[in-house]
């Protein structure tokens, strides 16, 4: 079998591969910055420092020093970025998605926990607001926090000191009180806190920083609120999905444009629209336009669908929603643009755009959610039009956030449209090279 006609073949396809550079560069360009960007994402930090730190707000509205003692733990969590304030920052926090949780101790927690823990009448109410978006940091969050409470509240009732001494006496006061219990079953509490209270006056430097206390019962009443748009709503996945997709392929539409450009040019068709009575700026606007139409138009479908099929909704402001959907539908238009300006052929544009677009899709959040991110990367994400238009989209349908949050959002993909319009125009040519 004579082989030289088939290594020939070989050979001249291999050459012509590799005569196109922008498509080989893009062969191993493309696998290897996805293959760092997922690395990176799961897990694949260099360091602690770069990982990103769960934020969890804490209010504290009983002041004592059982609360302090708490606050100052979590504070003390590597890998919770805490902040104090009130129950209504707090829970606007988290329903921005700026943090995964906020714990809320009630007043009089401090007086009650310790009782609570020998079947006391009264536990103290304990509120967890958590992102329903972030299941995994809720449950980590909820497992801290259970297990510094029960090591503080049991320091407190086996630690010895006055405030130990003081707590038991509240509790049998307490048990003295409540009718409801079984007298033998009271009579048993109000021995074993006797007893409690004789060891305690025996330890007078009480026990801080020594062993964990036993565990009795729970020290608090827990409630869980995933806050969302209302306190009746539940958190739906498809709209984060349907947001994340339709901002991928609304771009891949975007490219398309400005590939059918780049055919134009080549063609000679635009030298001869050139020479009607039209100018250079409005032949430009028509065609963004156009890709604009064409993007909400996408995007009506798309949402139209969710509701229908998935039941997504907006649960935030319409009027900010429609805002967000014809900014980013200009953002795209501009874009397409851009792909023509700096476009030589349709066939080495194509591959080039499609390779931005998808670095764009994963920084913006619509892959992998951006609280994932390290923390240096969550922050530069800022820079890239699609994480404003994936938050703002989030947040106008399943977070039920206002108008003044679609504002922000808007702007800023207006600001993004309006500097790659400038850059088309600036370089757009009207002949092929």
């Amino acid at each position: 079998m004579n082989l030289t006609p088939f290594v020939a073949l070989v050979k001249k396809d291999l050459l012509l591969f590799f005569k196109d550079r922008r498509s080989v560069m893009m062969s191993f360009a493309a696998p290897i910055a996805i293959a760092s960007f997922f690395g990176l994402v799961l897990g694949g930090a260099s360091s602690k420092d770069d990982r990103q730190r769960i934020q969890v707000w804490f209010v504290d509205e009983d002041h004592s020093a059982l609360t302090t003692k708490v606050g100052q733990r979590l504070r003390s969590e590597p890998a919770l970025d805490l902040k104090m304030g009130t129950v209504d920052v707090a829970r606007a926090a988290v329903k921005a998605g700026q943090a995964a949780a906020a714990v809320v101790l009630g007043a009089g927690f401090g007086d009650n926990a310790g009782a609570a823990m020998f079947g006391g009448p009264i536990k103290p109410p304990l509120r967890l607001l958590f992102d329903p978006s972030r299941r995994a940091e809720h449950e980590m969050i909820k497992g801290i926090l259970t297990g510094h409470l029960m090591q503080i509240v049991g320091q407190e009732v086996f630690g010895g000191g006055v405030s130990t001494r003081a707590m038991i006496a509240r509790s049998l006061a307490g048990i003295e009180q409540d009718r409801s219990t079984p007298k033998a079953r009271r009579d048993a509490l109000k021995d074993m806190l006797k007893s409690v209270d004789r060891w305690s006056a025996s330890r007078p430097g009480g026990a801080e920083g020594g062993e964990a206390a036993p565990s009795l019962a729970s020290p608090y009443q827990l409630s869980e609120e995933a806050v969302t748009a209302r306190p009746e709503a539940e958190y739906n996945s498809f709209a984060h999905a349907f947001t994340g997709m339709g901002v991928q392929f609304i771009l891949f539409m975007g490219i398309e444009a400005g590939v059918m450009l780049l055919h134009q040019r080549q063609r000679g068709l635009w030298q001869r629209l050139r020479a009607a009575p039209v100018s250079r700026s409005m032949l430009l606007s028509s065609r963004a336009v156009s890709a604009a139409l064409s993007a909400l138009l996408i995007m009506a479908v798309l949402f139209s669908f969710a509701r229908v099929v998935f039941n997504v909704k907006v649960e935030g402001s319409l009027l900010g929603f429609l805002l967000v959907c014809l900014s980013f539908a200009l953002m795209t238009a501009a874009f397409g643009l851009v792909v023509a300006a700096y476009g030589r052929t349709p066939e080495a544009t194509r591959p080039l755009a499609i390779f931005v677009t998808l670095i764009m899709v994963m920084l913006g959040g619509s892959w992998v959610p951006s609280f994932l991110f390290p923390a240096w990367l969550d922050k530069a994400t800022k820079i890239v039009p699609t994480r404003w238009a994936v938050d703002g989209l989030n947040g106008m349908t399943w977070r039920g956030l206002g108008l003044d949050y679609a504002l922000t959002c808007s702007g800023m993909l207006l600001i993004f449209a309006a500097a790659f319009a400038a850059l088309a125009v600036r370089q757009f040519r009207w002949e092929s090279d």
